[in-house]
């Protein structure tokens, strides 16, 4: 505390003009060094002894000139290298688990038959839980009703027998227009007042889970004719199958999925340099340049690999199959995309490390597989294949 010796007393007359004490005649408990301090108080007189009326100002360091330089608050330091090595961390299990995937995928592919069945059933039974947790989330059961659980389960389980059905009876048509009368048949049948939206995200879900996946089994295998002019096929080890294991459907399914890989990494990397314009609100990250990016690499991996396996023959053919497995991969991905914005979530699940769950991985596969078997039974063998 600042300690004041006067010299006049207090009794003593004092001119009613206010008189300023500088610190110089002040002792302070500060350095004496700092240029032209300001005065510290003031004192008047009223009729009286002097009286303290307020404090003007306190002698401060010289301050150094601010910077534009952003300020880290005292726990941020710590926070920037845990938010780097969470990106780090995130970045690497999606490579590593990006990895696994495609070879398991491709392995499973190559193997085909009862193997490529199943495992599509096991996806296609979790996809379809993603699916009704989706529609049981807050975001969408605010306009909706959802269908009971036990709906959702038996819906799960259909549509993973729905694959299995296809490898073994070769159509699945009677027995999904079966499943939707029972559905249907439950719901209404059901305690309380039954609601639309409950049929139509249930109907939905066994169409969108089930019945297109299915369409893979048919393409895989269900297009049995052997693709005589594929030289990976003349050198395939006979213990593998030989030529003959080398059927169109085996192509056709390399074909399609590597296009969507294409299609997705092209508008990805075209997005990421060139994108400006934005697709659609539904997905606010796709811009338009992506789109026609991945678009030209999606045919151009169609094309490329029709040369490589000499299936279809035909140019026209592979540059109308890209095509087609491009917009089949878009409106999977924006479909997907519209499931999770009305539920409010980044992803349909956690199962895959980097990459959400099933349904995030796979929305770019579910239309491709029926459009892709279509177009080669209708329109393909016009062109001699």
């Amino acid at each position: 505390m600042a300690h004041l010796r006067l010299t006049n007393s207090l009794s003593s007359p004092l001119p009613n003009k206010l008189v300023t004490f500088s610190s110089q005649s002040l002792i302070l408990h500060r350095p004496f060094f700092f240029a032209k301090p300001k005065p510290l108080i003031r004192f008047a007189r009223r009729n009286g002894p002097p009286l303290v009326l307020a404090a003007v100002g306190q002698a401060e360091p010289n301050r150094l000139p601010q910077t534009n330089a952003p300020q880290v608050l005292p726990g941020e330091e710590e926070d920037l290298p845990s938010k780097s090595q969470e990106q780090g961390s995130q970045l690497r299990n999606r490579v590593v688990f990006g990895l696994g995937i495609g070879i398991s995928v491709g392995g499973v592919v190559l193997a085909g038959g009862w193997v490529f069945a199943t495992a599509l059933a096991a996806a296609v039974f979790t996809g379809a839980r993603e699916y009704f947790e989706l529609v049981r989330s807050h975001g969408i059961t605010e306009g909706m009703t959802p269908p009971p659980r036990y709906v959702s389960r038996v819906c799960s389980v259909i549509c993973a027998l729905m694959p299995l059905f296809v490898m073994y009876r070769g159509h699945i048509d009677v027995s999904v227009t079966s499943a939707a009368f029972v559905l249907a048949t439950a719901l209404l049948l059901q305690r309380g007042s039954p609601r639309f939206a409950q049929l139509s995200s249930a109907i939905f879900g066994l169409f969108y889970c089930g019945y297109l996946p299915s369409f893979w089994v048919k393409l895989r295998c269900g297009l049995a004719a052997p693709a005589l002019n594929t030289r990976i096929g003349a050198t395939w080890p006979i213990l593998l199958g030989g030529q003959a294991h080398w059927t169109v459907g085996l192509v056709a399914t390399l074909i399609t999925i590597s296009s969507v890989i294409a299609a997705d990494t092209f508008a990805f990397l075209g997005g990421k340099a060139f994108g400006r314009t934005p697709l659609t609100s539904i997905s606010p990250k796709k811009t338009w340049e992506g789109t026609i990016i991945g678009f030209c690499g999606c045919i151009i991996t169609s094309v490329v690999l029709s040369k490589v396996f000499s299936w279809p023959i035909s140019l026209l053919s592979a540059i109308a199959l890209g095509v087609l497995i491009f917009f089949g991969s878009v409106f999977g991905d924006l479909t997907e995309s519209m499931i999770k914005r009305d539920a409010g979530v980044k992803d349909s699940g956690t199962l895959i490390p980097g990459h959400g769950g099933v349904l995030d991985r796979a929305d770019s596969y579910l239309f491709t597989g029926a459009l892709a078997y279509n177009l080669i039974k209708t329109m393909l063998p016009l062109y001699g294949v």
